[in-house]
């Protein structure tokens, strides 16, 4: 008789799908945090050049601070990254018996429904600390002394509904996750630039959301001020997303 297949592991899949992660946050990171530059600079007054013109203009310039510059935010992103792609790729293996099961593509749109709804539970938290040590390094501020000093300063500020508003009215993280690489981007990048305004802006700057963002961004830049870091996430999708599914397919035999 043929050996049958063996059943999926929880915590073999716990612990392949957050050494995944894990690899795409160390090869994409950077070019995140010169999105989230890209995003939240301020706009550029008549007769000025912008802050950064683009990816490899801002890329040199965070350089200049240390390579360190490039991975500001990294933490409160690494705590959450393994239940996070664990959760991704769990959307996945609950529409299989076996692992070598092929899924049809409505099992595959089911995966990334479920995987994304569950997912913006754990991106939620650590978005806002992310975002926010990456736009003040940008700007040269000291405000927070690393994450956990954020992640209190925030807490005190706000409150834990105060974490959760600022990134759940509109939250392409976990869709991001669903269908990784640059054709999700070109559907996410502008909730991508609303979600990082509404983030890094002070209290009660947009009270109705991320309505309020649009609008701003509309009038005061046009509708091209919605594709801000396009050029950055769709350099990074590709060689973060094969590290991504690379050190899932090392682990899982190693485990």
């Amino acid at each position: 008789m043929a050996d049958q297949p063996k059943p999926i592991s929880p915590l073999k899949n716990l612990l392949a799908s957050g050494f995944g992660g894990m690899c795409l946050l160390f090869m994409g990171h950077p070019l995140d945090t010169v999105k989230v530059r890209l995003q939240t600079q301020p706009p550029n007054l008549p007769r000025q050049p912008p802050m950064y013109s683009e990816t490899l203009d801002c890329l040199p310039k965070t350089l200049r601070r240390g390579i360190t510059g490039l991975y500001q935010g990294m933490a409160a992103t690494i705590i959450r990254v393994t239940p996070m792609f664990a959760v991704c790729f769990f959307g996945k293996k609950l529409q299989q018996k076996h692992s070598e099961d092929v899924l049809s593509y409505p099992q595959l749109f089911a995966a990334g429904v479920l995987s994304g709804t569950f997912t913006t539970g754990i991106v939620t938290p650590g978005a806002p600390i992310e975002c926010w040590l990456q736009f003040l390094a940008s700007s040269g501020e000291t405000k927070y002394i690393g994450t956990l000093d954020c992640a209190k300063k925030l807490y005190q500020e706000f409150g834990i509904r105060g974490i959760y508003k600022r990134t759940c009215a509109l939250n392409p993280g976990g869709w991001r996750h669903c269908t990784e690489g640059i054709f999700n981007w070109a559907v996410a990048i502008p909730q991508d630039v609303l979600k990082s305004h509404f983030q890094t802006a002070p209290p009660g700057k947009y009270p109705n959301g991320f309505g309020d963002v649009l609008r701003e961004l509309i009038w005061d830049e046009g509708i091209t001020s919605l594709s801000k870091g396009s050029d950055a996430v769709m350099t990074r999708a590709f060689p973060a997303n094969v590290a991504c599914f690379l050190g899932l397919e090392v682990a899982t035999p190693n485990l």
